[in-house]
Parts: C-alpha cells; sequence; structure tokens
C-alpha cells in the first residue's frame, strides 16, 4: 500500500507523507560522500591484505614497494606497533570474558584471509595501488578453525593459542535464576509435546552501498576525520581511548552516508591507519575500499548455530524453551560483537507467554572475517529460530500453525506485560495486526488453494508462511546497558536555536546515513513550535556542531533521538512563555501557545513566536533573571525500550522437480505505534524487507576449506535487485508507545526481523507433507530440491570443511541454479 495517511487533526506536519527534503540532493548526485572530499596535498593509501586465514608473519619486505613512484612509504605491523594499539570491544559481556588483542596492522601473524599486513601511501590511489603488489610477505600456516562445533571441542586447533581455547565467553538467561519464570528442565519435563530442532543463521555481508572511505587532515594540535560511519560520537570517544589522543583535539565528521545496515557501526582498522598515517607525515590522507575489500575485510554478520527446544502441552500452551547458541565471532573482537547474541537472548521469546525459559550462548573464535552488528542485531536471529520452532510444534500437533499462536500471544488486554526474559511490554495488539494481514492475505482461501494443490499431486505446491514477531528497540535505557556490562549509555541529544530572522537550527546528536532524519526532525519541530517544515534546518553528524550524541543503530533515532528533540522544542516553549507573558503584561499562566502564536487566555491579545524570539535576542525588556536568546538543548534517556511488532504472511509456490521458489504474495502488517511521516515507514518497511527475504532465498558468505571467501564480489555474492522480489501488501495497526511522548516505536529493523522467518517457513509448508522439515537458508534451488529428494538429511551444519549437505566450497558453484 502506499502511504497516504494524512495530518490528524490539529496537527500540520507529524503523521504527514511528506517527501524527503533529503532526496533532491541525494539523487541529483550534488553530495558529499567521504571519497569525493579532496584537500590540498592529499595523498592515498592502500592496504596489503593476507591471502590466507591462519599464518605467521615470517617476514614483510617493503623494499621495491617504496622504489616505485610516487610512493612516500610503506609501513608494515612490525613499524606501527608501539602506537597502533588495540582495536576496542565496548561489550565485555561476562567477567571472564577472552578478548584478544586487535591490532589494526597485523605484527606477527594472521588470523583470517583479508586482515590488514601492511600499507603503502602515494600521491595517487592507482601509484599506491600498484605499490602493493611489490611488497613481499612470507607467511607459514597454521591450521584453520571454521567449523563452530569442532572449535569447541577438546583438542580443537586455537585461533589464539594464548587463550588456550576458543570459546570467548558463555553467557546464561535462566528464568528460575532471575525470578522471571520457572525451571526449564522440569517444564519440558512434564510437558505432553517435546520438540527440538537446530537452524543455521547463516553469515552475511551488509553490502552497503557507498563503500567505506577515511580522510584524515592533521595539523600540529588536532585532527579532523571525515568517515562513512555509522557513529561519529563514538568513533571520536574511541579513537581517543585507543590512541590517546585528546578526546578535544579530535573531531569526527559523518558526511553524507551511503547505507550502512550496522556494517558501518564500527571502529575499523582503517581508520585508526589513516588517522596514524596523516599524523606520521603531517598531510592530508585519503583511503578508500573497492567493493571485494569490503567483503573480504569489513565486518560480517549473523553466522549462528541455534538448538531450540520447546515444549507444550497436547492443547498448544507452551510450557518451556531451552536456547542453545553457538556465535561465530569470526578472529577478533569488534566493537560491539559479543553483545549482538546476547540482544536476542531477550526476544527468543517473542510474543508468546512462556512459563520457563534458560538462554545460553557461547562465542568462538574463528579464523574468520570478525562478525559484528548487522540489520537487526541478534534479534532477527531469535524471531527466525522462535517463528519456525512454532510451525514445527504446529506441525507436531496438528493445528494450524497461526492459531497455535493464537493461542499463546499476550492478548491486547495483559499489556504492559513482563516476559519471561524479564522485559516490559508496554503496549501491542497482536490480535488487530493478525486480524487485518489474514484479510488483506486471503489466508483461508490461500490454504484451501493448499489442499486442492496437495491433493492432486500438482508438481508445483503452494506453502503459505507465518512470522508473527515483536523486537526490542529504540536501544537506549543507559541502566540496562550498564547491567549487560556494555560500555557506552544510550540516551540521545538534540539542540535547539532560535535565529533571530525566525529560522530554526536543530543539532541532533543522531547520525543519519538513509532514514530520512532531516525530513521527520523538522515534521516534529514544525509541529511542535507552529514554525514552517521549511523553515527548520537539521544540523548533524559532525562531532564539532553536534557535541554530544550516541548516534544511529537499533532502530533508536526517532524513539529516543527524535524524543530528545521534542524535549528540546518544549525547552525553548517554556522560555518563550515566560518572556511572552512579561512583553504581554500578563501572568505566565494565562498564556497559552497554539500553531505558533502566544495568545492570552480570554483576550484578543497575542504574539507571534517569531516576535518573543526577536525580543529574546535583542533583550531590551527581559524579565529579570533571564538570559537573552532562546536556545535549549535536551537530553533524553528512556526507562524502557519500545516494541514494534506485526504480523507477516507470505506465500510461496515451490516448483518440487526443480527446487525453484517464486513468492506469491507477501502481506504485512506493522505496528510502529505514532507514526511521523508514513512515507518514510513504507520506505524503511519495503528496504527491510527485501534485506530478510535476501537472507531466506540468495545472500551467503562461503569460505572454503582452507579459509578463503570465495563470495567476495556480487558476481559471487547474489544480492536481489527489485525484479527479484514480489509486491509488497503493506499496511499499520497503531497501539502508541507509553514510554516516551511521541507515542512512536522503532520502523528501521523490523521489516527485516520479520521477513525471513516467514519465507522460510512458508518454503517448508508447501513441501511439508513430502517429508521436509528443514531447508537451510538461503534457500536455493539446489538446496530445496536435495531436501525434497532426500540428496540431503536437511540438518543444518555450521561452515567448514566436510559439513552437512557438502562442504561450502562445493555448494557455492551449483547452488544458485537449479537441480542438475
Amino acid at each position: 500500500m502506499t502511504a497516504t495517511a494524512e495530518p490528524e487533526a490539529g496537527a500540520r506536519e507529524v503523521g504527514r507523507a511528506r517527501r524527503r527534503k533529503e532526496d533532491a540532493r541525494l539523487i541529483t548526485g550534488a553530495t558529499r560522500w567521504t571519497d569525493n572530499i579532496q584537500l590540498a596535498g592529499m595523498l592515498h593509501m592502500a592496504v596489503l591484505r593476507s591471502p590466507v586465514a591462519h599464518a605467521r608473519i615470517t617476514s614483510v619486505d617493503v623494499t621495491e614497494a617504496v622504489r616505485m613512484p610516487g610512493v612516500l612509504v610503506a609501513l608494515t605491523g612490525q613499524d606501527l606497533a608501539a602506537e597502533q594499539g588495540s582495536l576496542p570491544c565496548a561489550w565485555p559481556i561476562t567477567e571472564d570474558m577472552l578478548a584478544p588483542p586487535a591490532p589494526s596492522l597485523a605484527v606477527d601473524r594472521v588470523n583470517f584471509a583479508g586482515e590488514a599486513v601492511a600499507l603503502v601511501v602515494a600521491r595517487s590511489a592507482a601509484e599506491a595501488h600498484d605499490a602493493l603488489s611489490l611488497v613481499d610477505v612470507d607467511y607459514e600456516d597454521l591450521p584453520v578453525v571454521l567449523d563452530l562445533e569442532e572449535a569447541v571441542k577438546d583438542g580443537a586447533d586455537l585461533v589464539h593459542p594464548d587463550l588456550g581455547t576458543n570459546a570467548s565467553a558463555t553467557w546464561v538467561f535462566d528464568s528460575a535464576e532471575a525470578g522471571t519464570g520457572s525451571d526449564v528442565d522440569q517444564a519440558v519435563a512434564d510437558s505432553d509435546v517435546v520438540v527440538e530442532r537446530t537452524f543455521r543463521q547463516q553469515r552475511l555481508i551488509p553490502a552497503f552501498m557507498e563503500p567505506r572511505s577515511v580522510v584524515v587532515d592533521p595539523s600540529p594540535d588536532s585532527v579532523t576525520m571525515w568517515s562513512s560511519t555509522q557513529v561519529p560520537h563514538i568513533l571520536r570517544w574511541m579513537l581517543s581511548a585507543v590512541l590517546d589522543i585528546p578526546e578535544q583535539r579530535i573531531r569526527v565528521i559523518a558526511p553524507d552516508v551511503g547505507g550502512g545496515f550496522g556494517g558501518k557501526l564500527q571502529v575499523t582498522p582503517e581508520e585508526v591507519l589513516t588517522l596514524l598515517v596523516a599524523r606520521r607525515l603531517g598531510k592530508p590522507v585519503k583511503w578508500t575500499e573497492s567493493r571485494t575489500e569490503s567483503m573480504l575485510s569489513g565486518h560480517h554478520g549473523r553466522d549462528q548455530l541455534q538448538r531450540i527446544t520447546i515444549s507444550a502441552r497436547r492443547d498448544g500452551t507452551v510450557t518451556g524453551l531451552k536456547v542453545d547458541l553457538l556465535a561465530d565471532m569470526g578472529a577478533y573482537l569488534r566493537l560491539v560483537s559479543p553483545g549482538v547474541p546476547i540482544l536476542g537472548a531477550f526476544m527468543f521469546n517473542a510474543i508468546y507467554k512462556f512459563p520457563a525459559y534458560r538462554f545460553t550462548c557461547t562465542n568462538v573464535f574463528t579464523t574468520k572475517v570478525p562478525t559484528d552488528a548487522y540489520r537487526g542485531a541478534g534479534r532477527p536471529e531469535a524471531t527466525f529460530a522462535i517463528e519456525r520452532i512454532m510451525d514445527e510444534l504446529a506441525a507436531e500437533l496438528g493445528v494450524d500453525p497461526l492459531e497455535l499462536r493464537e493461542r499463546n500471544w499476550i492478548k491486547h488486554e495483559e499489556f504492559p506485560f513482563t516476559t519471561v526474559a524479564g522485559l516490559t511490554y508496554d503496549s501491542g495488539d497482536y490480535e488487530a495486526a493478525t486480524a487485518r494481514a489474514k484479510e488483506l492475505f486471503g489466508y483461508d482461501a490461500l490454504r484451501a488453494e493448499q489442499a486442492e494443490r496437495r491433493a492432486n499431486g500438482d508438481p508445483v505446491q503452494l506453502g503459505i508462511g507465518i512470522s508473527t514477531y515483536t523486537e526490542m528497540c529504540g536501544l537506549a535505557p543507559s541502566r540496562v546497558l550498564g547491567a549487560l556490562r556494555y560500555a557506552a549509555g544510550g540516551w540521545e541529544h538534540a539542540a535547539i536555536r532560535m535565529l533571530p530572522t525566525g529560522k530554526v537550527e536543530l543539532i541532533t546528536g543522531t547520525s543519519p546515513h538513509g532514514q530520512g532524519h532531516v525530513t521527520a526532525w523538522s515534521q516534529i519541530v514544525a509541529d511542535r513550535l507552529g514554525v514552517p517544515f521549511e523553515d527548520v534546518e537539521v544540523l548533524h553528524g559532525d562531532t564539532r556542531v553536534s557535541h554530544r550524541g550516541m548516534d544511529s543503530y537499533g532502530s533508536r533515532s526517532l524513539a529516543v533521538g527524535g524524543v530528545a528533540v521534542v524535549l528540546a522544542a518544549d525547552k525553548v516553549l517554556a522560555k518563550a512563555r515566560t518572556v511572552a507573558a512579561h512583553l504581554m503584561e500578563v501572568a505566565e499562566d494565562d498564556v497559552e501557545f497554539t500553531a505558533g502564536t502566544f495568545s492570552v487566555r480570554g483576550t484578543s491579545t497575542t504574539m507571534a513566536l517569531g516576535d518573543v524570539v526577536v525580543a529574546a535576542h535583542v533583550a531590551h525588556n527581559l524579565p529579570d533573571g533571564v538570559e537573552p536568546g532562546l536556545d535549549a538543548e535536551a537530553t533524553f534517556d528512556p526507562e524502557n525500550f519500545s516494541y514494534p511488532h506485526g504480523t507477516h504472511l507470505c506465500a510461496t509456490e515451490v516448483d518440487t522437480q526443480t527446487g525453484a521458489v517464486k513468492i506469491r504474495s507477501y502481506v504485512c502488517v506493522d505496528d510502529v505505534g505514532k507514526v511521523v511521516n508514513p512515507m518514510i515507514v513504507e520506505g524503511q518497511v519495503h528496504g527491510g524487507l527485501a534485506q530478510g527475504i535476501a537472507q531466506a532465498l540468495y545472500e551467503e558468505a562461503v569460505h572454503d576449506e582452507s579459509g578463503t571467501l570465495t563470495t567476495a564480489t556480487f558476481a559471487d555474492y547474489l544480492l536481489p535487485s527489485a525484479v527479484d522480489l514480489p509486491h509488497f501488501t503493506t499496511d499499520r495497526t497503531e497501539t502508541p508507545s507509553t514510554t516516551n511522548p511521541l507515542g512512536v516505536k522503532g520502523v528501521g529493523e523490523a521489516g527485516t526481523i520479520a521477513s525471513t522467518p516467514a519465507v522460510v517457513n512458508s518454503i517448508v509448508d508447501a513441501v511439508r507433507h513430502m517429508g521436509v522439515t528443514e531447508v537451510e537458508m538461503p534457500c536455493t534451488p539446489m538446496r530445496v530440491w536435495k531436501a525434497i529428494h532426500g540428496r540431503g538429511d536437511g540438518v543444518p551444519t555450521t561452515p567448514g570443511a566436510g559439513g552437512g549437505l557438502g562442504s561450502l566450497d562445493s555448494r557455492a558453484a551449483d547452488e544458485r541454479g537449479g537441480a542438475e
């Protein structure tokens, strides 16, 4: 559906489907990407990367490289060992978590293929890259560690031998110990039905549109960095900590950023290296990655092995849930790597009233690219597992999977509801969203068609997939994050400058990379202050302009940053009311404010906000003790997360002779609370659906048995285009959040979280009567065909030599096509 919602009565902007302010500049190329930045005398850096996954570095010779035309310097890890420090991990999930040093430039060993081993700086990017070929590195191979299950066995080869294990940490949540539920082992033992399954979350690559890029301009007493980053404020803080540079002497600017999906929520080796080289040479330096470099060295996402046990009574009432995860960290712990699977711990119970629950996660080192946040960060993984196992339980009980969900979900009258994982869901109406989705989908008619096709033995079978999800987003409550041992807070900051010409400057601590903050924040300010939408200028992404902020990720921007904007606007109005009352010579309690104008209750006396702004600016007649100006700033730290939810229904046609899958229809009804801009919400949902469907059907980062990434280009790593995706039917229900004054919830990750299990459930549903209970993602034609025809056991395995349906290196070449 096209978003066409009109503003509510009395609201001129919030709720209105406005075109984005940003778009005209972005789509006409009048952008300032980091790679577009040109500075006088700027040099260019190129990075040499290891072709092997695990090895000792026995020598690095840069002699020939520095002789190349235009080359100023070539450096090794040994050259920078004393000053590069270790890349930060901000989330030590347990007191005993093992975290090896993570150098930006490898010093004496490499631990994944793609790790940086040397760099060259030249007068042009071409000269720098040409010189890389002359850097001579000798390696002494070490055993690779690829399989999660093998990695945690006694006697396994070790990624970091000095740690004595490949297990970084084990984190446990037990409802009985936490006092949020009963003992899960007893619940399972006492149940009528127990279903166990193992699911694999394949490794994914963020694949943002704009490759990463860094420019650093040094001066004798400070440094300015432009970076394609989601987190300029966090980056500044971490650079100071890693490199021992006073934070006030670092300025970080995130200019136009072409997407992130969590892939730019990072402090990267290249940001550290570019800064070190620029300071050493005293000249501006730029580094921009190629697409292959991005896929080889930028962090990956997901990569979990999930063992799920669910128990229930014969009537379908769930009684217990056990989750055992192995989560692949890759070779090092990056910024929030350890905490990503832990976020999922609070979402495996989803919208269901489980009385008993235990979650155990072991984070494991392998000789692969490090993993970290990827759109949804832990919550898509959890939603996939619970929605898949609910379907499996429904099949075991012989009931419709949607009916099983209805028997177990939290009813609308039960909110607020404290879950077995200890979270309090403030609002929701799963019944309303599901009823609307069923209506739009034609659920009963499709079930009837499915039965007919099965009865007729149709070679193309119809499957119906269900995903009824919720998520914790607006990642913010600082006390909660502190309890989880996260190093930073989750608050957000905003400031408003009321200019004497009547215009408004809004400074936000959120840092957009495609979300539409400039437009949505302008709408909020326009409504709150009664000023024209066009008169609001939004400033962001520069730590010298926006001096405080926690940046953008975790669907937190509107629910936290947007609320900070509201609080700052309210402070402006509070002071303006004081000034207006003084100027109109009335008591402040008698002054009302509506649509940009102050009025005296019961009289015709009025004063426009713009006139109050001028009066406050010139300060000729202010109340005693009131400072000139109407500027204000505010910081918001919510007490709870926000909890969007929804129901996604997917119908697929599966050709049982070839394994080909076609999505016939896709309906989603999401509840994201109050909506500021329906057009932006619609775009976020569409983008999220594309990403979640891509995981179900197309995307996978594949390593061969030597640990080499074999999907390092878009020729091998399959991203869907618009022609590969169906028409989406979307709609919304609305239960406002009760934990923030806007009543908003997050939307940026909802589509990705919900869509993957909906698609996979539909595929399995189409062929379940043929004995299929699982198809490993991505559900390529070959994998579907093998599952149908008994050529694979359907049991997921971790990546590595000799696992599952054949080692991943042998799968890469043939599984994107049909059966041979």
